[in-house]
């Protein structure tokens, strides 16, 4: 699976990094959502430059049970098709708070 950024978690929760393909760079924060008031509502907020591009939530592997975080990422930028990612293991990071955005195809 290719990684489209990184990001860097941060003390508030959230996390702090950059998506990055041949076409796109951009910072990126991914902020809790603290009027969460639902189970289906996002636990994270995905900003860049201030404008939300998307939403995140906390998963549970069914294979090791371990959590994570899905993102569903949408923008012009992106085309009519939304973008979706997880966050995991950076490859070759022993930083246990830096996390790659790990792209998953629709298709």
């Amino acid at each position: 699976m290719p990684a489209i950024g990184h990001v860097t978690k941060q003390n508030s929760g959230g996390f702090k990094g950059q998506i990055k393909t041949l076409s796109i760079r951009a910072d990126i924060d991914i902020v809790p959502n603290t009027s969460k008031s639902a189970d289906l509502q996002p636990d994270f907020r995905v900003l860049s430059q201030g404008v939300e591009i998307g939403a995140a939530w906390y998963r549970k592997s069914e294979v090791s049970g371990n959590k994570y975080v899905s993102l569903t990422l949408a923008a012009p930028e992106f085309g009519p098709r939304k973008l979706y990612a997880n966050l995991g293991r950076a490859a070759g990071q022993d930083d246990d708070d830096v996390f790659a955005i790990i792209w998953n195809p629709a298709d």
